[in-house]
């Protein structure tokens, strides 16, 4: 599956129905988000299964700051709903197979009870 642009009004029904979402917060301006967007392109071909979406930062600028974005490119990963990564900055392909593949292992139901008794 290639990569979907997604805006503020598709935002939130993007994550309600993927399981893991990688979002890449980038401008056409940014020579280091034009460098990352085959890497990323090519992630989201192995990876059918993952949705990866794409946000202009230029273009929804609300989202952008909604998601406090304060350096671009900026990764972000979501499983089940739940931010589990966000990175300023460039990845190589290693270091972003690395996160997919920690993305994918990452038991939820432990993160979820790791959290809660901090939540109390």
């Amino acid at each position: 599956m290639a990569t979907i642009d997604i805006t503020e009004q598709s935002f939130a029904q993007t994550l309600e129905n993927s399981e893991i979402v990688f979002v890449d917060f980038w401008a056409a301006w940014c020579g280091p988000c034009r460098q990352f967007a085959p890497t990323y392109g090519a992630a989201a071909e192995r990876h059918p299964d993952i949705t990866f979406a794409k946000v202009d930062t230029e273009a929804e600028q609300a989202l952008a700051a909604a998601a406090k974005i304060t350096s671009i490119p900026t990764l972000m990963a979501f499983k089940d709903k739940t931010l589990v990564f966000s990175q300023p900055g460039a990845l190589n392909a290693t270091g972003f197979e690395e996160v997919i593949q920690a993305v994918k292992n990452l038991d939820m139901n432990e993160l979820h009870s790791q959290a809660g008794p901090q939540h109390a």
